[in-house]
């Protein structure tokens, strides 16, 4: 079955594999309010409450009939069901809802599921995600037998939950384990043009017949809404974000991109994403050869390192040489900065020591390809893009 259902001229509508729901083409994200992450996640700022409404209100406006948000988004869970609920009283069948926690027994799931349905106002999920299945221990904790993803599925035989998944900011062979298992409905991941890694996850999905989410293409996608001009050159007329969601959308194995839009000015943006063929247009195909022909303006940014996960050095070298590549070949100097300060949080979203000169010479060497200079490169990616003393606000 063709994943396209409707198309208007402003968005897009998609089946959401085999859980038949007909999903936006983008989703409404929520992560981002202003004081979001302040604490206490209960008490809602005005400029918060009102940030929420009229985004709700011009999401809706626009055609997006999806809200996704989470347990580890601060308030976001609690400002989304004050607006939906009590300010606009939504009827709760005219929206697709999805929240996402984790846990790693049945009982602190249960217990985490009860208070984002309080929080939200709401007797059930359309979805729910396993937030962060990230490495293979996590995989194996979580879906064990009497563990969390089953406490899950049996809230989905009670119809607290309708449709269970897991989001993941994992290495492809962990997502494909994950949907392999058979025991979700949908995926939440990366993929983008400027991170395209994990297309055969988006394929394994499609033969699963799963859903497919994609995580922040906007932001963790290259943070397109300030992209440098060599990027947006190449893109017009069409500006990153439309390409980029355009580039995405062409896979019919995608059904729905997650936006963190607020302002008027957004949506305007996103509405140029469309109306998309249904085949992948001689514009949109001319812009990718563009951006494609910018990876020859580094001699070495073919190669990704990822036979060397899990190096000794404890470098994540498929994610650095990632960054290199868009420092080196697309001027995104900023965006590499950005993502390269969040390596040695010591957690499983992002791991990875930074490449200093100790790290270096723990590599295994005998995995590096002759014509490589991998360690000259780490050296260069590192001076260039690392700035000390930073602490992570948040995920």
């Amino acid at each position: 079955m063709s994943a396209i259902l409707n198309q208007k001229d402003t968005m897009l509508y998609r089946r959401f594999g085999k859980t038949e729901k007909k999903l936006s083409a983008i989703t409404l994200g929520g992560m981002r309010f202003v004081h979001g992450w302040d604490e206490p996640r209960d008490v809602i700022p005005n400029d918060t409450f009102r940030q929420c409404l009229s985004t709700i209100k011009m999401a809706f406006d626009a055609g997006i009939n999806h809200i996704e948000t989470a347990w580890g988004y601060g308030k976001s869970e609690n400002v989304y069901g004050t607006v939906l609920n009590e300010e606009l009283s939504i009827p709760r069948n005219s929206y697709h809802l999805m929240t996402k926690g984790n846990a790693l027994t049945a009982s602190e799931m249960y217990d985490k599921v009860e208070k984002q349905l309080r929080a939200l106002q709401t007797d059930y999920f359309d979805f729910y995600g396993w937030h962060g299945i990230n490495n293979d221990e996590l995989l194996q904790q979580s879906c064990k037998t009497g563990g969390s993803v089953e406490a899950l599925l049996k809230l989905k035989e009670e119809g607290i939950i309708k449709h269970v998944g897991f989001s993941t900011h994992g290495p492809l062979h962990t997502i494909t384990k994950a949907i392999e298992t058979d025991l979700f409905d949908f995926v939440n991941l990366h993929y983008y043009y400027f991170d395209q890694r994990n297309l055969p996850a988006v394929e394994a999905a499609q033969q699963k017949d799963m859903g497919v989410f994609i995580i922040s293409p906007n932001d963790k996608g290259g943070q397109l809404f300030k992209a440098p001009q060599k990027v947006r050159n190449a893109t017009a007329p069409l500006t990153p974000i439309q390409w980029n969601a355009r580039f995405c959308l062409q896979n019919e194995a995608i059904h729905t991109l997650s936006f963190g839009i607020t302002e008027p000015e957004h949506f305007e943006e996103m509405r140029g994403i469309f109306p998309l063929q249904n085949n992948w247009q001689a514009e949109n195909r001319a812009i990718q050869q563009k951006l494609d022909a910018f990876i020859h303006d580094d001699l070495f940014a073919h190669y990704d390192g990822y036979n060397m996960i899990n190096d000794p050095s404890g470098i994540n070298i498929p994610q650095v040489l990632r960054l290199r590549k868009l420092w080196k070949c697309y001027d995104m100097e900023d965006f590499a900065k950005y993502r390269y300060k969040i390596f040695q949080q010591k957690d499983h979203w992002f791991p990875g020591v930074y490449a200093f000169d100790s790290h270096i010479a723990k590599i295994d060497t005998s995995k590096i390809p002759t014509e490589i200079p991998l360690q000259e490169m780490l050296r260069e990616t590192h001076k260039k893009l690392y700035v000390p003393e930073f602490k992570l606000a948040n995920k």
